[in-house]
């Protein structure tokens, strides 16, 4: 059994591990690095999504600190007309792809296991690594740190199990498959199902209408209505820096306005700020995903609507919802979209960053999960003890209800002021492409840009309301950590 060495294992060579690994590399110039992920290529869940996928939001913001994307452009056409372009996911495995190779390996600081599974330590501070298509066990010596890139532990349709029984006969796919339905022109389905509430099914439904499919051969079940982030208010640089503060003024504003998490997202809703698909029924989700307003117009010619709950069985020409059930044609294909994008038993890890040898990243501004990861690394540089790394990144949850996102928010705002302190802090933040603003208002701060009076509001929003989010913060966590236990 051979043993190797290196300072930092990270096991997951997704979007997280490798953000990590992008800041620490450049921020430790003496630091090595390994990392241990099942998949062949880098980019974690990426290399498992169904083919139409892209990013939710502008990939001007996600990825790397060091490298951009190829698609950093504002779209001239299609449902995110108007705003910055947003990366397939053939586009994000090849960014990936260069971040490892042409980036993190060639530094010589880097080694990376493929196909390889993390089987635990031992009390020497070794890494036992086994590969998942044979060959011996490693062991890597670890002489700083294991860091756990895995805590989103992300599901995608391909490759979760099914929580509901499929008899014989039924034509059942993931999203991913739909693209090849061309392949047999001559028995397509009379009838489309798409079942789940989620961003993957509001993917499925756009791709199908613009593929071509008539909304009234459609049916979606939706167990739940979901509020969904406006991009609009989502987008980076100096043209939208404006919509970018209104939005956080209005978040500051509902909840000093509001009793309750359901009545926060409804204030912000009649602003605009949040969408949901059908505006008479109340949502009960929220996942941080965000969409535009042309794909919820797409969305909304979609009126065969079933909301009787979860799917239980589904048999030849009939779906089942407990002791309810749906007719559908025998020549009907059921669309699975019920994976759950980051299910929330991951909530099980939830606590500090930095656990003395363990680092476990998690979202410190929700919902930038690589902007977070990259931070963490200057924290872990630049931060000689753990209680001084963690106070300055406190994880934000992984809330999924009106109810809880006050705690969210609150966790978000109370880092930003805790970040804002530090000049450090600031000055990485003002050159990281990954963050939304700070960059961009420091810039516009050394042009002295008109555009800054609407900081200036922010600011004077954060005095007043700051308190009315803290307490609904503090009402949010209760239930959070409520249904958490």
């Amino acid at each position: 059994m051979s043993i190797q060495e290196t300072d930092y294992l990270i096991v997951g060579a997704g979007a997280v591990g490798l953000a990590f690994a992008d800041a620490l590399i450049d921020l430790d110039p003496d630091c090595h690095i390994t990392f241990v992920d099942r998949h062949a290529k880098p980019g974690g869940h990426w290399n498992d999504a169904y083919g139409f996928v892209a990013l939710h939001q502008p990939s001007a913001t996600y990825g790397v600190n060091s490298m951009e994307f190829p698609t950093e452009h504002i779209d001239e056409h299609g449902p995110n007309k108007g705003l910055f372009a947003l990366a397939s996911g053939t586009e994000v495995l090849a960014y990936f792809e260069k971040v490892m190779n042409l980036k993190l390996l060639p530094t010589g600081r880097v080694e990376y296991h493929r196909l390889s599974e993390f089987k635990g330590m031992n009390e020497g501070g070794e890494a036992r690594v086994a590969p998942i298509l044979g060959g011996d066990e490693k062991t890597i010596r670890v002489r700083r740190k294991l860091v756990d890139a895995t805590f989103y532990q992300t599901s995608v349709p391909s490759t979760h199990k099914l929580n509901f029984k499929v008899l014989p006969g039924v034509n059942l796919e993931p999203p991913g498959a739909l693209p090849d339905l061309w392949k047999d022109a001559d028995s397509l389905p009379k009838r489309y199902v798409i079942l789940g509430a989620g961003k993957t099914a509001m993917d499925t439904g756009v791709w199908l209408i613009e593929a071509g499919v008539d909304p009234k051969d459609i049916v979606w079940v939706r167990p739940r209505e979901s509020w969904l982030w406006n991009r609009r208010y989502t987008q980076p640089s100096a043209l939208f820096i404006e919509d970018t503060l209104d939005m956080q003024m209005a978040i500051l504003e509902a909840a000093a306005k509001a009793s309750d998490g359901a009545e926060m997202m409804r204030i912000l809703g009649q602003g605009g700020y949040y969408l949901r698909i059908d505006e008479t029924v109340e949502p009960e989700m929220f996942h941080f995903a965000t969409i535009s307003q042309g794909e919820i117009d797409i969305l909304r010619r979609i009126t065969n609507v079933v909301r009787k709950g979860r799917v239980t069985v589904i048999e030849p020409g009939r779906m089942h919802f407990g002791e309810e059930s749906v007719d559908v044609p025998l020549e009907t294909l059921f669309i699975d979209c019920t994976a759950s994008a980051v299910p929330f038993e991951a909530r099980k890890n939830t606590g500090p960053q930095f656990r003395g040898d363990t680092i476990v990243l998690q979202p410190i501004f929700v919902p930038l999960v690589t902007l977070s990861a990259a931070l963490t690394a200057f924290f872990e540089v630049h931060f000689d003890d753990d209680d001084t790394k963690n106070l300055m990144g406190a994880p934000g949850p992984l809330t999924d209800t009106p109810a809880t996102f006050p705690y969210s928010q609150m966790v978000n705002m109370m880092n930003r002021g805790a970040w804002a302190q530090n000049p450090d802090i600031m000055a990485w933040l003002a050159a990281s492409r990954l963050d939304l603003a700070t960059g961009t208002i420091a810039r516009l701060m050394a042009e002295n840009s008109p555009k800054l009076a609407k900081l200036q509001e922010f600011r004077d929003a954060v005095q007043e309301c700051m308190p009315g989010l803290i307490k609904l913060g503090m009402q949010a966590k209760a239930v959070h950590e409520r249904n958490a236990g």
